[in-house]
């Protein structure tokens, strides 16, 4: 279970982000949530900071996909 799990948080941390539509981003972007509430699970019983890091990498990613998402403002 935790195995299959980190192995899918280390391939959406390897996707490459360029060239995605709509659709895809907002696909990645609720990935991305579901995996670290998933690993946040797992965490609570363990206090593995391991697990912290890759958390915090899964959500520097999807920062980074919701960023591109609501675009720039416009004044």
């Amino acid at each position: 279970m935790t195995q299959d799990l980190l192995a899918k948080a280390q391939e959406f941390e390897n996707r490459k982000l360029s060239h995605m539509s709509t659709s895809d981003r907002v696909a990645a972007s609720r990935e991305a949530k579901k995996l670290i509430l998933s690993i946040n699970e797992i965490y609570k019983k363990t206090k593995d900071a391991n697990l912290m890091d890759i958390m915090k990498r899964l959500t520097e990613k999807k920062r980074k996909i919701e960023k591109r998402l609501k675009g720039t403002p416009l004044v």
